[in-house]
């Protein structure tokens, strides 16, 4: 067999993803190859409209689902080893990870940003691929992180089965928000575009900290009823019975994802304003959305 007369493909399926699996990472749940990015940037001429070149990636790998860590960008044998990097770098730079490989079947070229000898670059055999808990244990240490803010960033997505897999960004947005909140952040703010997924990205953020019981009573705002009706019936369907809706300026305690209007809680009249039946610290976690929209009173924190 010529190297050289094998296809970027061929190189990827009968040389890297071997040395991946060899090394120890999961084709199933760590590894993602062709990973989208972008659909293109929408170029307009007159009347007509098209897309420029997609961007996708060659490899991501995850140390869990959803939790991205390293990116590999392929070439054939033609090409060298290293001429990958630049633009693996570029994908490692939109993904935020700290690790990227490039390679033409023949071994790596590691960029390792996070590097503590100082040797950011250096080429490694195919036997030589690091495994995912080396990689994890090389960020965790850069960051920081105890045990247990580990545990908590690397909590599982909720999954429907159906392998959806959230947008780049709204990972990004899910991670990080996370990452903040392990690390004692208790005020965040998430600007994100009108059709982005907003709602998708709270839901992701509100489970993963539900399940692993990081917070237990979970109070999420928005300022029009069909907001909040589209969000139970929808994105946080999966919260099920555990879930409710105050209404009716009625406050039952015996739920734990409590799902509000402004209005509902608060008023021109003392008696409207049942927030007061709730202690300060009831809610560990209080979710605004369109909290750009000036649906609060003037004299409000």
């Amino acid at each position: 067999m010529n190297k050289k007369n094998l296809s970027e493909r061929d190189i990827c399926t009968k040389f890297i993803t071997p040395a991946l699996e060899q090394a120890g990472w999961d084709i199933a749940t760590q590894i993602r190859e062709e990973f989208p990015l972008t659909k293109g940037r929408i170029i307009v001429r007159g009347k007509l409209h098209t897309r420029a070149k997609h961007k996708r990636v060659d490899y991501v790998l995850f140390y869990k689902p959803n939790i991205p860590i390293a990116v590999i960008e392929a070439k054939d044998n033609k090409h060298s080893v290293g001429d990958g990097m630049q633009q693996g770098l570029g994908y490692a730079d939109l993904l935020q990870v700290p690790f990227v490989f490039s390679s033409n079947g023949d071994g790596f070229l590691f960029h390792n940003k996070l590097a503590a000898d100082g040797i950011i670059e250096r080429e490694l055999t195919l036997n030589e691929f690091p495994t995912a808990e080396i990689l994890w244990q090389w960020l965790c240490t850069h960051k920081g992180l105890t045990e247990q803010q580990s545990n908590l960033v690397t909590q599982d997505y909720y999954s429907d089965g159906s392998n959806k897999t959230p947008r780049y960004y709204q990972i990004l947005a899910i991670n990080k928000t996370i990452e903040a909140i392990s690390q004692g952040q208790n005020r965040i703010l998430l600007v994100m575009a009108t059709g982005t997924g907003k709602t998708y990205t709270a839901f992701q953020i509100i489970w993963r900290l539900w399940k692993s019981k990081t917070k237990k009573r979970i109070l999420f705002l928005a300022d029009r009823n069909i907001l909040v009706d589209q969000t139970m019936t929808n994105d946080f369907k999966p919260f099920g019975a555990a879930m409710t809706k105050i209404q009716k300026r009625q406050a039952n305690k015996a739920f734990e994802i409590y799902l509000s209007l402004y209005q509902a809680v608060t008023g021109t009249e003392e008696s409207q304003n049942i927030y007061k039946q709730f202690s300060p610290d009831f809610f560990d976690l209080i979710v605004v959305d369109e909290c750009h929209r000036g649906s609060a009173a003037d004299d409000s924190a």
